[in-house]
């Protein structure tokens, strides 16, 4: 189960360096709202990898005790991500 805790760790760091690709992608996009919407999703994603950096056993251990809540973030992330490439 060690390997599928790894593999879930990377997913997750390719959805983060996805999004962050994203995010530099439309950084030339206008607008206020866009503005805002970069500018949260930018925080969470520097949030979500300082969280990430060195918590990959604790990680594991949280998604082994709580499933259906880690189902639920990457959910969420899936969602922020469909989200901003919609906009594109």
């Amino acid at each position: 189960m060690d390997t599928a805790g790894n593999s879930w760790m990377k997913d997750l760091q390719a959805i983060m360096a996805d999004a962050e690709e994203l995010l530099r992608a439309t950084a030339d996009q206008a607008g206020p709202r866009v503005q805002e919407a970069r500018a949260r999703a930018e925080e969470t994603l520097k949030n979500a990898r300082e969280r990430l950096e060195g918590a990959g056993h604790e990680l594991d251990t949280k998604v082994r005790e709580n499933p259906w809540v880690a189902v639920g973030v990457a959910a969420g992330i899936g969602l922020l991500v469909g989200v901003l490439l919609a906009r594109k």
